[in-house]
């Protein structure tokens, strides 16, 4: 691990641990007695669920200076909040991508809103653990030069796409998961309440809400390829990519039940995103150069804020226009 790093990681292992701990500790608590009964999540609950949410990273953010204060000094500990309160900006802007492949995937596979829950539940869990894969592999690689150069591009490259890419719902038919699933899985196509298998005559099959599970962990490593180069391209400390990417995670099911009845108003909230991508993509590529190594995180944030609260705020003052009913047609004489 490089020598250079604020947080080295063999140094730091008990705070990786306790935090890991932390998290299955919130996770077991959330499932096995918030959410124990299946239920549908109305708006009132998951807003509260949000405010938790994000008042518990904002709480870690502050032990976080509190630490970096301690072991090194205060300018460091104001680098570090300042460094963790980005990245977590940063992936809960691009996890509202997510939000509209929630919405198309459970109309897909018929999901009842008081199973969403559970499936969201362990889509989650999963992409914590391949988070935690890819910043552990992103802490090797971004080392070489090359490497964010070639990440920065990426980033540059879906920011332009996202701008021209058409809105409207997808179609999964032909989605290459779905279709690799029902060639290899014995499929019970019928929601047996909130269970993943079924067993019919002897027989173990997947339910609908598996099927779900399984293309929102597939969609969630296909994100991840573009949010965890845009982290360190925020930091270079692993301890600081790994704990806001998975602050930010763990409000992603309640902000969808939350915004997933008005998703459609944000309608251009992709600009918004693209306009960080692009942002993040010249800041690995030539920014951080320019600016003897380090682009100032204080700008990074409030670039960053500006190109998704403008993106919001127009969407809300210029909604779109509904559609029009077709015209009656003419009577036939």
């Amino acid at each position: 691990m490089d020598s250079t790093l604020l947080f080295p990681f063999f140094d730091n292992l008990p705070i990786y641990i306790g935090f890991v701990f932390f998290v299955i500790l919130v996770l077991i608590l959330d499932l096995g007695v918030f959410h124990k009964n299946p239920h549908e999540v109305r708006f009132k609950e998951a807003a509260w669920w949000s405010l938790f949410w994000v008042s518990l990273s904002l709480v870690f953010n502050v032990f976080l200076y509190w630490y970096a204060s301690y072991i090194h000094d205060s300018v460091v500990a104001k680098q570090v909040a300042l460094e963790f309160l980005t990245g977590f900006v940063v992936e809960k802007s691009l996890a509202v991508d997510n939000l509209f492949v929630f919405i198309t995937v459970f109309s897909f596979f018929g999901i009842p809103a008081k199973y969403q829950h559970r499936v969201l539940f362990f889509g989650i869990l999963g992409a914590l653990i391949f988070r935690a894969i890819f910043i552990a592999m992103g802490s090797y690689l971004m080392a070489f030069k090359e490497v964010v150069i070639f990440f920065g591009i990426l980033l540059i490259f879906t920011g332009v796409k996202l701008v021209f890419t058409p809105e409207g719902p997808k179609d999964l038919s032909q989605n290459f998961v779905i279709r690799w699933m029902q060639k290899i899985l014995p499929i019970h196509h019928r929601i047996e309440g909130s269970h993943f298998f079924h067993n019919v005559d002897g027989r173990w099959m997947v339910t609908p809400l598996f099927l779900a599970l399984i293309v929102l962990e597939f969609t969630d490593i296909i994100f991840a390829v573009d949010s965890v180069p845009a982290i360190f391209a925020l930091t270079k400390e692993p301890l600081i990519v790994f704990t806001s990417n998975i602050c930010a995670i763990l409000g992603l099911r309640s902000m969808y039940f939350m915004l997933a009845g008005v998703a459609d108003r944000f309608h251009y909230l992709k600009f918004g995103l693209a306009a960080v991508l692009i942002f993040v993509g010249l800041k690995m590529a030539w920014l951080n150069e320019v600016f003897d190594g380090h682009f100032p995180i204080g700008w990074s944030l409030a670039l960053i804020a500006f190109f998704i609260g403008s993106s919001m705020i127009v969407s809300w003052l210029r909604p779109v226009p509904p559609e029009l009913p077709p015209p009656p047609s003419e009577p036939r004489s």
